[in-house]
């Protein structure tokens, strides 16, 4: 089998050769040498022999700039029908501001030495009258197909790999994008008890927008997509999860499924107390189930749960341990792992990041014990 058959059978339940391995390279690509990016991440895992699963690199679409990224990611854009978007940018701190006929939001992102990488500092919702901006801005903003980033994937992965774009402009579900990115956690729980009438009623556009872009995704070439749900217990509970998550995700997967395509919910957090509420959806695979230390699941607890509702798992090695260890300790826990998780629906990865400091010695020793693992 070559990878993108291995990828597709194995999500949709099916028997393969040898369980694949599909490294999850984010933060360590930006730390790699030149020597090693030059010809870009699937060029790179192909030469390596792992089984590249293209994890949200691009859109189906193209949307105004919501969440204030570079104009230069998944194809957002400045051109936000009744809004400006003013932009300022320093070493340490980048401010998004988006002016309306309603009110303006401003978010600011600042950046960390210690994880070097940029945090949300100061979130676009600080009080009641800005999530009337925010609707205003949900309703106007502009959601296009763009499908030749994803023709161009596709074409470049051929046989060898598997395209898997974003599908959501929020890049997420519109409530955990409210979590995430417009609100805070702590906030938006108050929010929720003072006024729900109105969060409703911006989720209900949010969720609208989102349909939109599924229905362009659908339309395009692509037969996999992923949403960044950074699933946890540590941002939500299991009731408000299956109430405005879930159901969304549920949502989307039936209308993808409805095309033959595939839905796969990354979610990298403590996700144990949240697993029955997965095990409903009506997606086809969660990706990056972190174990401990980093989350609180074992790749096959987690599979214990989900493979009964057909719903197949991506994840096991904890990137901590993935650096740590050194490469006998790391064959003993990688069987470890092939030993304890049923071969059928599982893909193995080190789950949602990986360290600079792992070594591609690494890489090739895990890719050499799934090629020949009996299990």
């Amino acid at each position: 089998m070559r990878s993108k058959e291995r990828l597709l059978t194995v999500i949709r339940g099916g028997e393969v050769d040898h369980v694949p391995f599909s490294p999850f390279l984010a933060y360590w690509w930006d730390f790699a040498p030149s020597s090693v990016t030059c010809n870009g991440q699937f060029a790179f895992l192909r030469e390596l022999g792992a089984d590249p699963l293209l994890r949200g690199f691009q859109t189906s679409f193209t949307n105004s700039d919501i969440l204030g990224l570079e104009e230069d990611m998944y194809n957002v854009s400045d051109d936000f029908p009744g809004c400006q978007i003013i932009r300022q940018t320093n070493s340490t701190e980048k401010k998004v501001t988006w002016s309306t006929p309603v009110g303006d939001l401003t978010l600011v992102r600042t950046y960390s030495p210690a994880g070097k990488t940029w945090m949300v500092s100061h979130h676009p919702i600080q009080q009641k009258e800005d999530y009337k901006t925010l609707l205003y801005l949900v309703e106007n903003m502009s959601i296009q197909p763009f499908y030749q980033p994803v023709i161009d994937e596709i074409a470049e992965a051929g046989e060898d790999g598997l395209s898997a774009p974003l599908i959501s402009p929020f890049r997420k579900t519109p409530f955990q994008a409210l979590i995430e990115h417009f609100v805070g956690t702590i906030k938006l729980v108050y929010d929720l008890y003072d006024f729900p009438e109105l969060i409703e009623e911006v989720l209900e556009a949010m969720n609208q927008r989102a349909r939109e872009a599924v229905e362009i995704s659908i339309n395009g070439p692509a037969e996999a997509f992923i949403t960044w749900e950074d699933s946890s217990t540590m941002n939500t509970n299991p009731q408000t999860f299956r109430k405005y998550i879930a159901s969304e995700l549920s949502e989307w997967g039936n209308r993808l499924h409805k095309s033959g395509k595939i839905l796969i919910h990354h979610a990298c957090g403590h996700v144990k107390d949240l697993l029955p509420e997965m095990a409903e959806e009506q997606v086809d695979a969660l990706e990056s189930i972190c174990p401990p230390s980093t989350g609180n699941t074992e790749i096959w607890e987690a599979q214990k749960v989900l493979s009964r509702k057909g719903i197949s798992v991506i994840g096991g090695i904890d990137p901590v341990k993935f650096q740590e260890y050194n490469i006998p300790a790391l064959e003993e826990y990688v069987r470890e792992i092939l030993n304890k998780t049923s071969k059928k629906g599982f893909v193995l990865a080190n789950s949602d990041s990986c360290p600079p400091n792992v070594t591609i010695e690494k890489f090739k020793k895990v890719i050499e014990i799934v090629q020949y693992h009996i299990n």
